[in-house]
């Protein structure tokens, strides 16, 4: 399969979603964590979501994206995609009663050498027409050329620099369960049978179900902002991160914060995940707080 880079530009209709008390308590057990600013509603100040629910709240936009662009593709092209970066840009945390609305479109088709990596730019407006968050998706099309240079490079933030060659500053290990796999799937509200189903796994050539990638960024983000930030989320400008290897059920995974960068103003933070077997499962990890 091929394709070009005609579709960079392309605009998608709009995308609407309210935020509710729920979605907010249910994100947080999907990522395991009983931090009181996503769980308590007696906080004076309120509820406030964990800084990727905004990426469980674009996904039915993404697993249905034939409805809102015409990209030019033939719908088997898109079969071949798998989540291969996220960089969220939060302007301000969500809240219960949010009404958001994105006018998405396609901000880069980039070929590399696994085959073609498509990033969606989706800026999340709420009622009052201001920005809550911007979502740069990306999806690498497994096995698909571009028959082109690729367009659209300079529209996406660049990868945070990964350091992986530092030792780490601190590490901790969380165990991965099965169940984990269907806790976020239903939590989230993100369906897709690679995480859930064996037997469509197996179909794709995988042993197993595999944990979701954004799971693995989001236990990642529990624990730099509950050691670097004394647990307050608030704060959060910016989470990205570039996923690579796979986390199976019954493992573990590896949270290493590899620098700090601090000032007066902000702190950055630069992390990796790794799985079970010492490989990346989540590379060039960055936290930016202010």
């Amino acid at each position: 399969m091929a394709i070009t880079s005609e579709a960079v530009g392309k605009k998608m209709k709009i995308f609407e979603a309210e935020i509710t008390q729920r979605q907010i308590n249910n994100y947080a057990a999907a990522a395991n964590n009983p931090n009181p600013y996503y769980l308590d509603d007696e906080r004076e100040e309120g509820l406030i979501a964990h800084p990727t629910l905004a990426a469980a709240i674009t996904w039915p936009l993404i697993q249905n994206i034939y409805d809102y662009i015409d990209l030019g593709y033939p719908p088997e092209v898109m079969f071949q995609i798998v989540h291969y970066s996220e960089h969220l840009v939060i302007h301000r945390p969500l809240v219960p009663g949010d009404k958001i609305s994105i006018t998405g479109e396609v901000a880069a088709i980039i070929p590399e050498k696994r085959g073609t990596h498509v990033v969606f730019k989706l800026p999340a407006m709420d009622s009052n027409n201001e920005p809550v968050f911007t979502e740069y998706i990306g999806g690498m099309l497994r096995g698909v050329k571009c028959l082109d240079e690729g367009r659209g490079g300079n529209n996406i933030p660049p990868e945070a620099s990964s350091f992986s060659d530092l030792s780490p500053l601190w590490e901790v290990s969380l165990p991965i369960t099965r169940l984990d796999c269907y806790i976020y799937e239903s939590c989230a509200n993100v369906p897709f049978p690679i995480h859930t189903s064996p037997a469509f796994a197996r179909s794709v050539g995988l042993p197993d179900i595999i944990y979701y990638g954004i799971g693995t960024l989001a236990r990642g983000v529990n624990e730099i902002i509950n050691r670097e930030n004394g647990a307050d989320p608030s704060g959060v400008k910016t989470v990205s991160c570039r996923f690579r290897g796979m986390v199976p059920p019954e493992s573990f995974i590896r949270v290493q914060l590899l620098k700090r960068v601090i000032d007066q103003s902000k702190k950055e933070l630069y992390f990796r995940v790794l799985n079970h077997e010492e490989k990346e499962a989540v590379s060039s990890g960055y936290l930016l707080i202010n």
